[in-house]
Order: structure tokens, then C-alpha cells, then sequence
């Protein structure tokens, strides 16, 4: 369909914003597209000894505020317009969590499940050359996102420094923590929600103590929020899971270190003793208090979110909400945490990565959640201030915030 294009949604989004802002019809123009965009064909010799022909894409949205910043996806239904999408998502993203960054998105339509580790490495090398002009600390630093690595990343950061005949650790992050990577950016993105959550919760007056949750999408993320919801909101019952074979629901609730081992352990959440099978779909409709989605873009949509129960919902993934979806939502007197708000955590350690690398100290993992928790804290109170002042629901409060901010930068730089 084409109104799920997420490129268009991520248009309409802006557009909403610019709007209940005011924006000039110039600097609502200007952060409407990518400000530079590359495509990339990447021929790769496979184990079979045969060339194998790759597409790959990097865009540059917005450097008003700094260099851009953002993941690299490999997967097998990679578009330019995702790309873009998640571009201009992270350029909102670093905004709205006030880190001097703008926002930048990488792709490769392939499918790793098919390549080995030598394929895998010779795919990222060749990336890192088609596109190494473009990067660095002061250009433009990418991170891994679906499907990527750490040990991708220490790849593509040994091809660059191997071009440039010199160290730049910080050309990449999400390193491994051995070549310059930094403490606590394994669950930044679940943690950072965890702590919005927190925020809100206690904004709306919610007992998170007895506070039931599900969780959609039992990938990385997930099984973090599973385990750090707890910890950091100091209680809650886990009533679900879900992943991409399906979920299990228990109506005593889910140990969450106990379900994360049997994932980890079997690949899926089907089959974890005394639970009942539930589907995705049904998952997102429970009768829960805070709802996690942590799949991928456009789970919830004008058809289901009337039926959506949950009091707040945390969006871990990218997208995971139509702008139709939106609005039922809001009318509902639900908490929508939009995701780039909700999952900044883990875009802000790796700018604390960044930061680690170009000055060559590093931080204690006490540190990190110090500075992710008071960066978090402070971002979710801007945009509730906002959501209360300008009475808007809160992805519009967001993007009120973050689009001022870089339409700030904009102005200051006389580029419109």
C-alpha cells in the first residue's frame, strides 16, 4: 500500500509538525528531503568463487546540527525510501534527545541469513569502499541497526582506517568494546525506553510496581525491555511475548530472565513451559498496562488501534505506528512513547562512543546509564511539556521539539 510507504509516513509526520509550528514554507521544504543521498552497486566474490551483484544506499538528511549519525541495515527488502525514512527519524531522533548530531541512514538489500561470516566481511568491506568519502567523525558515522554487527562494524572501521592509513576509532560505533566500543551500549535502546517508561509513568500516576506488560518483537531490544523493565521500574508481571514464529501468553505471568534464556537457548519464544500460544496480532490487543511493540515498521494501523488496551505503549521499533493509528490512539487517552523518542538510547551511547573515541578516555559502565538516564529523563520532559501546552498528542509533541531544534540550527546557518 502506498500510504505505508514509511518515506511518505515520515513526510507526513514533518508536515503535521511544521504546521502546529508555524514553519516557513522554505525551512518546511528544506527538512521535507534528504539533504545528500548515495547509491552504491557492490560486487562481492562469493565463497563459490562467483561474483554476486549488491545495492547498497547511504543518506545524509540533515547536518545542521552536526555530522549524521545513524545505522546500517542489511536486509532483503531494503528500499532507498526506508533508508530515507530512517534518516530523517534519526535526524528527529538525536534532536529530541539534544545531542549535536544530525541524522543520517545506511542500507544493503541482501539477505545474511543466506551469507557466511567471509561473505559477510567481504560485503562490508566493499560497502566501507564505495562509500568511505562520505564518512567520518566530523561527516558522517554510521552504527549497526537490523541484521548488523559489532563484528560488522570492526570490519568496516579496519577497511576505513586501512584506506586512510591511520586510527579513527570513532568513524563507527557499536564496536566491540575491544577496538574502541563502549560500556553499555548492548541494551541502550531497551534501557533508554525503560527510563521513558519510568517518566511516564509516574507523569500519568501509574503504579509501575503492579503494572502488567507484552512485549512484540523478542529480538534484541525486547529482551532487554523484557529484563530492564523490571529492574529499572522496580516491578511489573511480563503477561507475553511474541517474536516472528509467534508468542506465549501466561495469565500468571512470564519470568523474564527464565524467557529470554529460552529464546536465546531454541531461537523462539513457542513452546516456553505453561503458556498458551498467542499471535502477534492478538498480542498487541491485550488487556495489558504498558505495551511494548519491538518488531518491525507498521504494526499498529487504523484497523487495530481502537482495539489497543494498554495505557502506555513504548515504541522500541522503528515505525511501529500509522499517522491514522495516531490519532485512535490519542483520542483514546493513550501515552503513545513515540520511537524516536523511546529508543534514542541507543543512538546516545554511541555518541557517547563517539565522544569516548575522539578524546581516547573511556567511561565506566556507571557512567553511561548516568548520562543515558539524565539525557532520557530530561527528553521525555520536554515533550510531555509540550503534549500538555500545545495539546497534541505526543509523536506530534516530538517532532514539535526535535524540528525546532534543527530548524533552529537551519536559520543560524543562513541556509534558509
Amino acid at each position: 500500500m502506498s500510504d505505508l510507504n514509511p518515506f511518505k509516513i515520515a513526510q507526513q509526520q514533518l508536515d503535521e509538525a511544521a504546521k502546529k509550528l508555524g514553519l516557513d514554507p522554505a525551512t518546511h521544504e528544506l527538512l521535507r528531503w534528504p539533504q545528500r543521498e548515495f547509491r552504491f552497486t557492490l560486487p562481492v566474490r562469493m565463497d563459490n568463487g562467483r561474483i554476486k551483484i549488491f545495492h547498497g544506499y547511504r543518506v545524509q538528511y540533515n547536518h545542521a546540527r552536526g555530522p549524521t549519525k545513524g545505522g546500517l541495515r542489511w536486509h532483503p527488502d531494503e528500499t532507498i525510501d526506508t533508508v530515507r525514512a530512517l534518516a530523517a527519524w534519526m535526524t528527529w531522533k538525536c534532536a529530541v534527545v539534544n545531542i549535536p548530531l544530525g541524522g543520517g541512514k545506511g542500507g544493503v538489500t541482501c539477505n545474511p541469513k543466506e551469507l557466511s561470516d567471509n561473505e559477510k566481511e567481504r560485503l562490508a568491506r566493499a560497502y566501507i569502499r564505495a562509500v568511505a568519502r562520505e564518512l567520518g567523525t566530523h561527516r558522517d558515522i554510521p552504527a549497526p541497526d537490523v541484521y548488523t554487527t559489532p563484528q560488522i562494524m570492526a570490519w568496516m572501521m579496519d577497511e576505513f582506517e586501512t584506506i586512510h592509513g591511520e586510527a579513527h576509532p570513532g568513524v563507527i560505533t557499536g564496536k566491540p568494546i575491544p577496538i574502541g566500543g563502549s560500556q553499555g551500549r548492548g541494551d541502550a535502546t531497551a534501557r533508554g525506553g525503560a527510563y521513558v517508561v519510568r517518566e511516564a509513568a509516574r507523569a500519568i500516576k501509574l503504579d509501575v510496581t503492579n503494572a502488567s506488560y507484552a512485549i512484540q518483537g523478542f529480538g534484541n531490544a525486547g529482551q532487554f525491555a523484557a529484563t530492564l523493565h523490571k529492574e529499572i521500574l522496580g516491578g511489573g508481571r511480563l503477561m507475553a511475548v511474541s517474536d516472528s514464529r509467534g508468542g506465549v501468553i501466561s495469565k500468571n505471568g512470564l519470568d523474564p530472565e527464565e524467557i529470554v534464556k529460552y529464546k536465546l537457548e531454541t531461537g523462539k519464544v513457542e513452546g516456553f513451559p505453561d503458556t498458551q500460544p498467542i499471535s502477534n496480532a492478538d498480542l498487541l490487543e491485550l488487556d495489558v498496562d504498558i505495551l511494548y511493540p519491538s518488531a518491525l515498521e507498521g504494526a499498529i494501523t487504523e484497523s487495530n488501534a481502537a482495539k489497543i488496551k494498554a495505557k502506555v505503549i513504548c515504541e522500541l521499533a522503528n515505525g511501529p505506528t500509522t499517522p491514522a493509528a495516531d490519532h485512535i490512539l490519542h483520542q483514546a487517552g493513550k501515552l503513545v512513547l513515540p520511537d524516536f523518542l523511546a529508543n534514542a538510547g541507543g543512538v546516545t551511547v554511541s555518541y557517547f562512543e563517539l565522544v569516548q573515541n575522539m578524546y581516547n578516555y573511556y567511561w565506566t559502565l556507571d557512567d553511561v546509564h548516568r548520562q543515558l538516564d539524565a539525557r532520557m529523563t530530561d527528553a521525555f520532559a520536554a515533550v510531555f511539556e509540550t503534549r500538555e501546552r500545545a495539546k497534541v498528542h505526543m509523536r506530534l509533541a516530538a517532532y514539535m521539539v526535535a524540528v525546532t531544534r534543527v530548524a533552529e540550527a537551519c536559520k543560524l546557518r543562513g541556509w534558509v
